[in-house]
């Protein structure tokens, strides 16, 4: 691992400490505030729909900053957006909570392109690796994202303003961090070549298909179970605390894998990676159904880490074989704008099912979805399959 992707590792445990402290927080603070019961994760939705409506502006800006600048910006809205929303847990205002995370949404699509950027800092026969190693950074997530929610709640009279003010800082030392890395500079452009393909067409590619589903359901699954978990955990009697600490073996499981996800990605390929990643979002359902005790929240919610971690990784992998150099700034932000969008319809429907229908049949509802990631991994599968006969038959 060289220096700037040491340094981009521990950016991205900076960026998932904001993460999971949001979602540790947001569901809860938003049930205090909200006006009815159902509307407790809309701070959690605003996160990812301000995602959603970012990625293109943000695609924008990194061809016009580049990497490092486009990050930097990004910093700068999120410590903006953590004073704004500690201001709105103070004074008690539903609606500019929603706002602030609507505005942090701009920060989590600049977050979501490290793991692109971290391909671009290795070796092409090292890549897989790289974004593998720089997803490991959120570990540092797991740990500080909810010890700093635990410990800053209570320090100001008004619960949660403290952790929103902590994420402040965690915020302006991520600039420091990154104002020391030297991305590659972006390759120039032919003049005949300079667009590329149209977005259309590179979105036509079965491999860019997968990818994308792999990585937006794939996600929406986990976002779905992990912002209902600290509203399920509350129904069922346990404190924050304990909430926390599922969290916290959750997000260990999102990212501990990525010491060696890189590895057996190169040794056994993409796709079988990414249908056990699938298997282990399975277990985590069956494991969720079989009770509410604490010790089956936590496993269930590190075996969906886990799977996501496997799922999530694979599809970034895949996706850097569908696109060329000068396309990449569309094409991810493609790619990210079907996470985000799929992140803020689970948002919020995490926390109206949970509030309704309760935990069983959210976990019920979610198996569907990974029928569906099954399925396009077998498409991919026996079209590459098909493609690699016919040219050698």
């Amino acid at each position: 691992m060289n220096r700037a992707l040491l340094l981009l590792t521990l950016c991205q445990g900076l960026f998932l400490t904001n993460n999971v402290t949001f979602i540790a927080i947001n569901g809860l603070v938003g049930l205090q505030l909200a006006p009815f019961g159902w509307m407790a994760t809309l701070p959690v939705m605003g996160y990812v729909v301000g995602g959603a409506l970012a990625t293109p502006l943000v695609a924008r800006t990194q061809a016009r900053f580049g990497r490092k600048g486009s990050f930097q910006i990004g910093l700068v809205v999120a410590l903006g957006s953590a004073l704004l929303a500690a201001f709105a847990a103070w004074t008690r205002q539903f609606w500019l909570l929603v706002a602030a995370t609507l505005i942090a949404g701009y920060y989590s699509a600049n977050g979501q392109l490290y793991r692109f950027a971290a391909a671009e800092l290795a070796p092409p026969a090292w890549r897989e690796k790289a974004v593998s190693l720089v997803l490991a950074g959120g570990l540092l997530g797991a740990i500080a994202g909810p010890n700093l929610a635990a410990w800053t709640r209570t320090v100001l009279p008004v619960p949660f303003v403290g952790a929103y003010l902590a994420l402040a800082l965690v915020a302006v030392l991520a600039m420091g961090v990154m104002a020391f890395i030297a991305f590659p500079p972006t390759p120039p452009k032919d003049a005949g070549s300079a667009a590329g393909r149209p977005l259309a067409e590179i979105m036509r590619q079965p491999v860019f298909m997968v990818a994308t589903v792999g990585a937006a359901l794939g996600y929406g699954v986990m976002n779905l179970l992990m912002a209902a978990t600290p509203l399920a955990m509350q129904v069922c009697g346990f404190d924050f605390g304990a909430a926390a600490q599922v969290l916290q073996w959750h997000v260990i499981g999102m990212f501990a894998p990525g010491f060696f996800t890189g590895h057996l990605i190169k040794r056994f390929g993409t796709l079988p990676i990414m249908g056990v990643g699938v298997l282990l979002n399975g277990v985590c359902v069956a494991i969720a159904l079989s009770g509410v005790d604490l010790q089956q929240f936590l496993v269930a919610l590190f075996a969906l880490g886990v799977g996501w971690n496997f799922l999530f990784t694979g599809s970034t992998t895949l996706a850097l074989t569908a696109y060329r150099p000068e396309e990449k700034d569309r094409a991810q932000a493609a790619i990210n704008f079907c996470v985000f969008a799929t992140m803020a319809f689970t948002s919020f429907a995490s926390g109206a099912l949970v509030t309704t229908q309760g935990w069983r049949w959210l976990n019920l509802g979610s198996l569907p979805v990974l029928v569906v990631i099954a399925g396009a991994l077998a498409w991919l599968g026996f079209t590459s399959r098909t493609r690699g006969a016919a040219r050698h038959g």
